[in-house]
């Protein structure tokens, strides 16, 4: 018998040592240059996408730079910011089919042309 899968909101709450400010790896140097990234916890990016108001939008990059500043780094992790904005829109609807209203506007976030 196989272990239970997570619910997205389980994913969305299971930060494990995150956020953590590490050296940009040597594979990105070469396009984002010097410095350290920021690996967020993946309630983080949910609660940025969280305060998106109601006719107003955010893109993939804005989070990151937001991130980044909070903490302290150079720049935000580009795949792991994606992987966790994902995991928020998914963990938003499972809330929603759970009868929950007040859920994550995702659809306010966008890559970064939309």
């Amino acid at each position: 018998m196989g272990k239970k899968r997570k619910s997205w909101r389980e994913k969305l709450h299971y930060s494990k040592d995150l956020p953590k400010v590490v050296e940009i790896p040597k594979k990105m140097k070469a396009r984002v240059g010097e410095g350290t990234m920021v690996v967020p916890a993946p309630i983080e990016v949910d609660d940025i996408m969280r305060k998106v108001p109601k006719g107003k939008l955010i893109t993939v990059a804005e989070i990151r730079k937001f991130l980044a500043k909070k903490h302290g780094a150079t720049i935000g992790c580009p795949l792991t910011t994606g992987i966790f904005i994902n995991i928020a829109a998914n963990a938003a609807e499972e809330s929603r089919e759970a009868g929950e209203t007040e859920i994550t506007p995702y659809w306010r976030t966008l890559k970064a042309k939309g």
